[in-house]
């Protein structure tokens, strides 16, 4: 698939696009999602051949910062971003392709905390770098732009100085056929929206979410007076985030010990990927809630 930013499963159907309602009934590939921060791309420049690395912005269709020294990462980032830029320079392994990950922490602790979500392994980490690899690019001209990503099968080996983390992943077998069947019924009933409406739709979710209000039948009826909107829509969208949140249930790792706050958790969530697509499954009312309003130790990419 294109590199594009993971949605949410309810929140594809808005607009009519139903084919998230087969996609929970494939058999699919699962992996944890974790809550590192910056994502690092790093690997092969395909225009160079030499290494580099980078955060996301090396996929900037204008500007694109690309580090491929010392000197590069100090004149496109700035602050802590560019110094575990400068440490994952010195520390990642060469890599044939390109590879993203999420940045947990430096070693020498057996706690991390690099977003929301605050990670306890069972011994102290040794490694100079920690980082969680998920997605593999490959592309088909010499231009990262025209990268396409595909979800890491194999994590690649750690050396002395980086310890990869890639959990293993199961979902337990359920039969989604009936719940799904009952959806695409409930879609015959539905005047969906286009794609600019359905972008101030999910910021008001997203805003609702984070404000910690319960989408329920008097929520979903404010937001479509005033949007101008079918209400089963909305009411459709809760009903596949209840198949969403249901499936979460059903998955399990064998990860690190996950927390928020003083709260136990399974981690930030997964991702499901089949010849279908690839969507995040996360529980909102929880991790999406707690990111919304956590303090960020790191700097956002420059």
């Amino acid at each position: 698939m294109k590199n594009t930013h993971l949605e949410h499963p309810e929140d594809t159907i808005l607009t009519g696009d139903l084919s998230v309602l087969d996609w929970f009934t494939e058999d699919s590939y699962l992996s944890l999602k974790m809550d590192g921060a910056p994502a690092i791309v790093w690997g092969t420049d395909p225009a160079t051949g030499t290494f580099f690395v980078g955060t996301k912005s090396v996929f900037n269709k204008k500007l694109i910062k690309i580090n491929h020294s010392h000197e590069e990462i100090d004149r496109n980032h700035v602050g802590n971003v560019a110094n575990i830029l400068h440490h994952c320079f010195d520390n990642l392994p060469d890599f044939p392709g390109i590879i993203q990950g999420d940045f947990i922490g430096f070693g020498g602790d057996d706690t991390f905390c690099p977003n929301t979500i605050t990670y306890v392994f069972q011994e102290t980490i040794t490694q100079d770098i920690i980082v969680a690899p998920h997605t593999l690019y490959v592309t088909p001209t010499n231009d990262l732009r025209d990268a396409v990503a595909s979800p890491m099968i194999e994590c690649p080996d750690s050396t002395e100085h980086c310890l990869f983390i890639f959990p293993e992943c199961e979902q337990l077998d359920e039969d989604w056929s009936g719940i799904v069947s009952f959806a695409r019924q409930m879609s015959t009933l539905c005047e969906f929206i286009d794609d600019k409406k359905a972008k101030r739709v999910k910021q008001q979710l997203n805003r609702c979410i984070r404000e910690g209000i319960v989408i329920d039948d008097l929520t979903q009826d404010a937001i479509a007076f005033d949007n101008d909107m079918d209400v089963n829509v909305l009411r459709l969208w809760s009903l596949v985030k209840s198949i969403k949140d249901h499936m979460l249930f059903t998955c399990n790792n064998n990860g690190p010990d996950a927390y928020i706050g003083l709260h136990e958790c399974d981690g930030e969530g997964y991702v499901r990927n089949n010849y279908l697509g690839m969507y995040k499954l996360v529980n909102r009312e929880f991790f999406s809630h707690a990111n919304f309003n956590s303090t960020k130790g790191w700097e956002p990419a420059l």
